[in-house]
């Protein structure tokens, strides 16, 4: 497949969509968050309304590819979400996505930034290769627990 990708911006409509990318996206990066899909388009369509923008990577026969999701901040971009099927994975579609985001809507800041899981190696990976480095790691303790 060709990597080009448009993009179309998310609409309170697209919600369920979105949730149900959302959903997969949890799942793929093995994160911990135990929300449904009905509780995650309840949460996206809370930061559809307070800021957030979303927009979905169409292909050349208009078939969503995937989403990204982002918010201004005061100095900086935070991307917040990121997303491409499975099915088109290692196909260039995320480096053609985040092109289409760079080109087509532009960054406002000099600074973008985003959240990567520790244990996401290919995610960690994948933002490398666009120029990305590491600036802060979080750590975390779960009560009770014992080094």
């Amino acid at each position: 497949m060709n990597a080009y990708i448009s993009l179309r911006k998310a609409a309170l409509s697209d919600c369920p969509l979105l949730a149900d990318m959302n959903k997969q996206l949890i799942e793929d990066e093995g994160h911990r968050n135990p929300m449904t899909v009905s509780k995650l388009e309840e949460r996206m369509r809370g930061w559809l309304e307070s800021g957030y923008q979303a927009f979905l990577f169409i292909g050349p026969n208009a078939e969503v590819l995937g989403y990204a999701l982002f918010r201004d901040e005061a100095e900086w971009v935070y991307l917040r979400q990121f997303y491409v099927d499975r099915r088109w994975r290692r196909k260039k579609i995320g480096t053609a996505a985040f092109s289409a985001i760079e080109e087509q809507i532009g960054m406002k800041k000099d600074r973008l930034r985003l959240d990567v899981l520790t244990k996401n190696k290919g995610g960690i990976a994948f933002w490398q290769s666009l120029g990305f480095e590491e600036y802060c790691l979080t750590l975390e303790k779960t009560v009770g627990s014992r080094p």
